[in-house]
């Protein structure tokens, strides 16, 4: 797949993970309970996947690679685990978004997933191993850093309760390791439903158990909403989750994670202009964070090549101020 093509391709899927937020956080508001309305989430994403694997052949046989991968060591067991940040995600989408509205949500979870992919990037947690932080994808993480300040500086000022905040961002740390996992998966058993599936099934058994402990302390949602768009989520989350397995081995952990930096600011804020679910509006600085972490995919998806590097394959003849030439693309 061309590099801008898996770029593209990153951008929509951050997209389809703000429109998850909020129905998710919609569906938490209102049953009033988050846990339910994330197992809801979770559950129906893994029933669509059981579906798929039953009927689908070549998924079946990706589940039968997978377990020769974990019998033969080539895939630890603790890499199947993706989903428990992707459970942990989905709860703070119930706790947080409806609360924050989903820009303000996203912003504080796209931090935590620049972060997380800096540092998993460097030290080779994903499926493609160490990708070292050129200046330009240093500049590129600290551009999004920027933007997400400036996208948040205005709803921050007002009476945002900063703890509330901890969560999306700690989600975000998460879903960066979740996306290694699960292309690390994909990688060993060549299926990106094995993968999916996979991640559902851990996330939604998480879910479950914290379902039956709130019920058990505060009890069930006395009714039900009808509106079918609210559980959505899970067919939302098959869909993007396997794009980001496939696509993380392509692009890397820190590209993909800035281009779901950027999906998300663009969805979550014509989302909160279009159908907004709090009273606060939406400013010039969020619209100005969403441009500004578009730049920074752009920046930080630009191949650097160190001056000895180009000059070794182009030969004697090539100049210095040729050599020292930045060159885009793969």
């Amino acid at each position: 797949m061309p590099m801008w093509a898996a770029i593209a391709l990153t951008i929509v899927t951050g997209g389809l993970v703000a429109l998850q937020s909020r129905v998710n956080g919609e569906l938490a508001r209102e049953l009033a309970d988050f846990s339910v309305a994330a197992a809801i989430s979770f559950g129906s994403g893994l029933a669509i996947l059981v579906l798929l694997a039953a009927v689908w052949p070549e998924g079946r046989r990706g589940l039968v690679r997978l377990r020769g991968a974990l019998r033969a060591g080539r895939l630890a067991w603790w890499m199947l685990l993706g989903g428990v940040a992707g459970a942990w995600f989905v709860a703070t989408q119930g706790l947080a978004a409806g609360v924050l509205g989903v820009a303000l949500f996203t912003v504080a979870f796209v931090a935590g997933q620049t972060l997380g992919g800096v540092v998993f990037d460097a030290i080779g947690l994903g499926p493609g191993g160490r990708r070292p932080l050129s200046p330009t994808r240093i500049a590129g993480a600290a551009l999004a850093l920027v933007a997400i300040g400036w996208a948040v500086s205005a709803q921050v000022a007002g009476a945002v309760p900063i703890w509330l905040m901890l969560l999306p961002f700690s989600a975000g740390i998460g879903a960066s390791w979740q996306q290694a996992m699960n292309g690390r998966v994909r990688t060993a058993s060549a299926s990106a439903l094995a993968a999916t599936l996979m991640n559902f099934l851990v996330g939604t058994a998480v879910l479950v158990v914290v379902m039956l402990a709130h019920a058990a302390s505060v009890g069930w949602p006395i009714a039900f909403p009808t509106a079918p768009w609210l559980y959505a989520g899970g067919a939302i989350g098959c869909v993007f989750i396997a794009a980001q397995a496939v696509l993380v081995r392509r692009v890397g952990v820190l590209v993909l994670a800035l281009g779901l930096v950027a999906g998300q600011l663009a969805a979550a804020l014509a989302l909160d202009l279009l159908l907004p679910t709090s009273a606060r509006p939406v400013g010039f600085a969020t619209v100005g964070g969403t441009v500004l972490a578009l730049v920074a995919v752009a920046l930080a998806s630009i191949r650097w090549r160190p001056a000895r590097h180009l000059a070794a394959e182009a030969g004697p003849t090539v100049t210095t101020e040729e050599a020292g030439e930045v060159t885009s693309g793969r």
